[in-house]
């Protein structure tokens, strides 16, 4: 475990992709002087398409630094719970601790503030806090402009702090979607970003079954989980049930990246305190 990659990794270059970008037109306007139209609009398309994809593909790193699993051959898992802290917190939170499960929770930070005590609770409990934006702008979180998505993290990131007395260290775009002006804001705030490897989509998905399944197809050593709570169709507190109890049959335990950070370092420690 001495030798684990860094885990918490806010970007460290933000703007290097405009760089690169700028680069492509230069040679984008050079082929089309050259070439004419029948090279140049290819290129063109090309170029701007693998911003759009970088935009919209949760896992992409091309804008950023994201984690999309956890680099361990155990069996384990990190639970992710977007979107709270919602009418089913209360009821996750036991579940998680009658399982003796541990979560980060991706929180909204309006939706915070209106509730500091499940946020305070969460916690209390030992699982993990993460900044989900402020309002969750779920439609159009991908397309606002640099101003917007900074207040966005910033405002959230002051909340969580205020209330949990702690900064969190991780970020999750809204619907995972993170476009060039994301890396700035999480650079100044020393946010890393998370994507997930095991998606049911229960946000939307009201079957518990189907959504479990649908898990259990990216569940891997080191897998991501995402999770969600307070979703329409009511059923989020019934999926974490039925996923707690197949990961058990499964032999897998649940893991927060704080605890792998902390088994990686307390080797180093070691070796260090042995030459005092």
């Amino acid at each position: 475990m001495s030798d684990l990659p860094a885990l918490h990794r806010p970007p460290r270059r933000p703007h290097l992709w405009a760089v690169w970008f700028a680069l492509s037109q230069v040679l984008l306007v050079a082929l089309w002087w050259h070439y004419g139209w029948r090279i140049g609009v290819p290129v063109l398309l090309l170029s701007h398409g693998a911003l759009v994809w970088a935009t919209l593909w949760p896992r992409s790193r091309w804008l950023s630094p994201v984690l999309t699993r956890l680099p361990t051959d155990e069996r384990v898992a990190w639970l992710t719970i977007d979107d709270g802290p919602s009418g089913d917190t209360g009821a996750m939170l036991d579940l998680l601790d009658a399982h003796g499960a541990r979560a980060t929770f991706f929180v909204v930070g309006a939706r915070a503030a209106a509730r500091p005590e499940l946020v305070r609770a969460i916690l209390a409990r030992g699982h993990g806090l993460g900044n989900h934006s402020a309002t969750h702008p779920q439609a159009w979180f991908w397309a606002l402009p640099p101003a917007r998505m900074r207040a966005e993290i910033a405002q959230a990131q002051a909340v969580l702090s205020e209330i949990g007395g702690q900064a969190p260290r991780w970020f999750r775009a809204v619907v995972g979607m993170a476009n060039p002006f994301v890396a700035p804001a999480l650079k100044q705030h020393g946010l890393a970003r998370v994507a997930w490897s095991a998606r049911g989509f229960d946000a939307v998905a009201a079957d518990p079954a189907q959504v479990v399944a649908r898990l259990e197809r990216g569940l891997r050593p080191g897998a991501i989980v995402l999770l969600h709570e307070g979703a329409g169709h009511g059923r989020n507190v019934e999926v974490l049930t039925l996923l707690l109890q197949r990961l058990r049959v499964l032999g897998y335990q649940t893991v927060l990246p704080e605890e792998l950070e902390r088994c990686a370092a307390a080797p180093a420690m070691a070796a260090n305190n042995a030459h005092l």
